[in-house]
């Protein structure tokens, strides 16, 4: 079971939107929303933002109330600083990036991955929730129950087994 969450934090920054303001007030935010999260859910958070061009000349990391910050040395960038904490957890964790690089090399060492924009959602779900229970929600392209052709056979109202199996792990975060 994956419980440990590696996050690109700039590139989800990004697609919360955040990134057109003061950049240290969109970081501390999307830290306090994952010092909440990992409060919630339980799971192990390490977030990677980018240090390579204004970065001190060594990995710099520190803890916030349980959620590990990383910011990668000068040169180095924040992508491989996943993709070696990929290499490391191999299955025993999930990646949160849009960057299709990272999503290769995550996927390639048995990593969960999940996209930026996927995980936003569900950052923001669960900070709306606050105690209520959970319901499944559809995504507005998704028809129910999805159309099959006439030469596919079985259940039309069971989803494909990869969806089901992705919407298994889903669940978890």
């Amino acid at each position: 079971m994956a419980s440990h969450l590696i996050i690109d934090g700039y590139n989800l920054l990004g697609r919360m939107g955040r990134l057109g303001g003061p950049m240290d007030m969109a970081r501390e935010t999307l830290l306090q929303s994952l010092v909440a999260y990992r409060h919630r859910m339980g799971h192990a958070i390490t977030v990677v933002f980018d240090g390579w061009q204004q970065g001190q000349p060594s990995e710099g990391r520190e803890h916030r109330a349980g959620v590990q910050v990383v910011y990668s040395k000068r040169g180095e960038r924040a992508d491989q600083v996943i993709q070696r904490l990929a290499r490391v957890y191999g299955s025993d964790c999930a990646v949160v990036s849009s960057d299709h690089e990272i999503v290769n090399v995550a996927r390639s060492h048995g990593a969960f991955v999940m996209e930026a924009q996927e995980f936003a959602a569900k950052l923001g779900a669960a900070s709306r929730s606050s105690g209520r229970i959970p319901h499944k929600e559809l995504d507005p392209g998704e028809e129910w129950p999805p159309k099959r052709g006439p030469e596919k056979k079985g259940n039309p109202r069971k989803l494909p087994k990869a969806q089901r199996q992705r919407s298994k792990q889903l669940k978890r975060f």
